[in-house]
């Protein structure tokens, strides 16, 4: 006799699998000895192995000689040493929001916490059109985090499929068209899943629609420094948007930049627009932030924040991060331009300027979806079923199996 059950399954059905864990099982069951990983949302070095950065390695030595270390809670809001100097990384020492006092910063879950945390603030209290506007594409979480807490998405066009750039007319459109006050989730550098990105001017043009239509802006921010290997250029829209007088938010990711992956370093930042009273807005603001916290995980984890602290509170070390950063950026540039040149090499049908145009850690190819999955059955090629692949795992001992392979299922499909 089958036992009861309060949640049967037409209550609680099974849930499909997450594609891209369900292709990282697959990837590890396969036994061929070419196989290659162009899934993975994680920095590899040439020899396609994960890379401890040497800052990080330092920092740790460091934690572990000191003798006043201790395991007691962080505060609800985190550890102010490292919240005030991820401020600054991602708004600017200088900035006029640090100095008028108008930005709170909660300590989070690296940047899917950082993303739950401002759904949760905005579902409980934005009183705006509700509904949140991603682009299409966008990283696969976001609609699941926002949905979660009750909010509607929609998305605004943005990469174009023809040009496998940006689609910045229909972007602009769109925005246009939304509901006014409307929540846009922009990525503030190196778009995933698409690595393409409006320039400094485009953002400025959206900055202009967004102040017309009173929309709400909320910037994921999860590969400062990563993208370019310049923490300021990559931090270039948040900041535009600060200055413009912008009310918004910011969720703050550190695991790429410092190869803190599983360690989930990040932070929350709330930054109130200026004028007469802000101060004391963010200050009653961050109340209700602390409150949702404590309410939530208590109080936030010590280790990567104190790797990400020690860092940055270190000139010495944080030049020594911005080379680390300079190391990983310009290795995954270089695979950029070796597989543009190889395919190019063997005339391959099609364009493949997309491939250096495109910045960050992956690139949408233009495969199709039964191209993908020929590679994956063929050449033990793995990516999404879209076509994105993570230029992080292209080394210099792979990079010739994967353009011959995707050179014959693109000739294949002529």
């Amino acid at each position: 006799m089958a036992s009861a059950t309060s949640f049967p399954a037409d209550v609680v059905p099974k849930a499909p699998e997450d594609p891209l864990y369900g292709l990282i099982s697959a990837y590890k069951a396969d036994n061929s000895p070419v196989k290659v990983d162009l899934g993975v949302g994680a920095y590899r070095d040439d020899n396609a192995k994960p890379w401890v950065l040497p800052v990080v390695k330092k920092a740790d030595e460091i934690l572990r000689n000191n003798p006043d270390l201790d395991h007691e809670y962080a505060p609800i809001s985190g550890i102010p040493e490292f919240t005030s100097k991820a401020a600054e990384l991602i708004l600017g020492a200088s900035s006029p929001a640090i100095q008028e006092k108008r930005v709170t910063t909660v300590q989070t879950i690296s940047g899917t916490g950082a993303l739950h945390h401002g759904a949760l603030f905005l579902a409980k209290f934005y009183k705006g059109n509700r509904t949140v506007y991603l682009s299409n594409p966008t990283w696969a979480n976001h609609k699941q985090i926002f949905n979660n807490v009750g909010l509607p998405v929609e998305q605004y066009r943005y990469f174009s499929p023809a040009t496998k750039g940006l689609d910045f007319e229909g972007m602009k459109s769109d925005i246009q068209s939304a509901p006014e006050g409307s929540i846009i989730l922009l990525h503030s550098c190196a778009h995933n899943p698409t690595g393409v990105d409006p320039t400094l001017e485009q953002w400025k043009e959206l900055a202009v629609i967004l102040q017309e239509k009173k929309h709400f802006p909320f910037f994921d921010s999860a590969y400062q420094g990563f993208a370019s290997g310049d923490l300021s250029r990559d931090a270039a829209a948040v900041q535009y948007f600060v200055e413009q007088g912008f009310e918004l938010l910011i969720a703050q990711s550190f695991a790429k930049n410092f190869g803190l992956y599983g360690e989930r370093a990040g932070c929350f930042h709330l930054v109130t627009a200026p004028g007469a009273g802000a101060a004391e807005n963010v200050a009653r603001i961050a109340t209700q932030l602390a409150i949702l916290q404590r309410s939530e995980i208590s109080s936030p984890p010590l280790y990567g924040a104190r790797i990400a602290s020690t860092v940055l509170n270190d000139p010495a070390l944080y030049a020594e991060w911005e080379e680390n950063l300079k190391t990983m950026s310009g290795r995954i540039i270089s695979m950029r331009k070796a597989l543009r040149s190889k395919l190019e090499e063997l005339g391959t049908p099609g364009t493949w300027n997309h491939i250096t145009d495109q910045i960050g850690m992956f690139s949408f190819t233009g495969l199709a979806e039964a191209q993908v999955q020929k590679l994956r059955d063929e050449a033990h090629i793995y990516m999404t079923k879209n076509g994105r692949i993570s230029m992080a795992g292209l080394n210099t001992k792979n990079i010739d199996h994967v353009a011959r392979s995707f050179d014959k299922v693109v000739r294949e499909a002529q």
